[in-house]
């Protein structure tokens, strides 16, 4: 068990943790956890802050699902996917910028509604 950890990033879906004990990068992001080592973590960073959103909306207009943009995984049928509200989430989790999510204004990006005009 990791009893040295040090919090690198949160947001209000989830936070990044470094163990110096195990030299392990945690994340936890909405049901999803990973582990990553230094070197994994980084493959990882520097593919999610790279992530088109538009791309991929374009892509799947006409899919029927609410989420678009794919995060593929070395297991062949497993692929992560997220909306551009938990992309850009995801990125600023991982860019490290202490950015106070919880006192912050929001956009209207930022609010998952669906709007029905009667």
């Amino acid at each position: 068990m990791c009893n040295n950890i040090k919090s690198i990033s949160k947001t209000s879906k989830g936070e990044l943790n470094f163990c110096k004990g195990c030299q392990q990068f945690h994340l936890e992001f909405n049901n999803i956890y990973f582990e990553f080592t230094p070197k994994e973590y980084e493959q990882f960073k520097t593919y999610i802050l790279f992530v088109e959103a538009d791309y991929w909306e374009h892509k799947y207009a006409c899919a029927n699902v609410k989420r678009k943009i794919p995060i593929p995984t070395l297991q062949d049928n497993l692929v992560l996917m997220f909306n551009r509200q938990e992309i850009k989430e995801l990125k600023a989790l991982v860019s490290g910028k202490d950015k106070d999510v919880f006192n912050t204004i929001l956009s209207v990006d930022d609010i998952d509604y669906t709007l029905i005009i009667n």
